[in-house]
């Protein structure tokens, strides 16, 4: 017999490959390396879905900060700041004040703490146009508490923190767009105050800019919890 005759005559058992081990009934075999995703893929991957789920919690958190409607007794009520056209408040500022103004004359506080600096060229501030507009409206200037420099709302909020905690008056509902304020609520807390906050229902920012305000300040919230929102503030102004 010649030697094709041997191979062809050999036991079945003698031609299998037996480097491999036998893989059991029901088990499936590990994927080749080439297609296994790199580790570092792998962690990218990972780190990627928690910042997006970091940020969907941001975001419906100031969702719901926006619903807020608090208005029980606290010592103050602080108006963030928007626009003033030469001494009179812009359609938003002055959703903001109405609000505040329906918080006062309910019985909310005894004090009003109005916010907001001014542009360069401005002759007024936006504080100065918020005491006018609720002085004009039966507030008694004794009432009424100003900070006039702040530029950004973390700014506003780190004058007004100083004057309220000076008179003692830590206890405040703070007052602004829906948007606003869980960022605000944020920076007050930080500063040492015990915030509330209460969004006015008659904000002017509406529809698709509205939508857009709330996931930028959901970006806002998210990295300001991560860098300071002292850094934030010195980072994007």
């Amino acid at each position: 017999m010649d030697d094709d005759d041997e191979l062809a005559y050999r036991p079945l058992d003698d031609l299998v490959d037996r480097s491999e081990p036998a893989v059991a009934d029901g088990d499936s075999a590990p994927p080749p390396w080439w297609r296994r995703p790199p580790r570092a893929s792998r962690i990218v991957a990972g780190v990627v879905a928690v910042l997006a789920l970091y940020y969907v919690v941001s975001l419906v958190q100031v969702v719901q900060a926006g619903r807020s409607q608090f208005d029980e007794p606290v010592d103050a009520i602080v108006v963030l700041g928007a626009a003033q056209y030469d001494g009179r408040p812009s359609p938003q500022l002055e959703a903001r004040l109405d609000h505040a103004l329906a918080l006062y004359d309910g019985g909310v506080a005894s004090f009003v703490m109005v916010t907001g600096g001014k542009l360069p060229d401005d002759r007024f501030t936006e504080a100065e146009a918020s005491r006018r507009y609720l002085a004009d409206r039966g507030v008694p200037e004794s009432a009424i508490l100003m900070e006039d420099a702040g530029t950004t709302t973390y700014e506003s909020l780190e004058s007004a923190s100083v004057v309220l905690l000076g008179e003692g008056l830590d206890d405040v509902v703070l007052v602004s767009d829906p948007f606003h304020l869980k960022r605000s609520d944020l920076i007050a807390d930080g500063l040492g105050l015990d915030a509330r906050t209460s969004a006015t229902p008659t904000s002017v920012v509406t529809g698709w800019t509205s939508v857009r305000r709330h996931l930028e300040e959901a970006a806002g919230v998210a990295l300001g919890r991560l860098v300071g929102f002292d850094r934030l503030s010195d980072l994007v102004g």
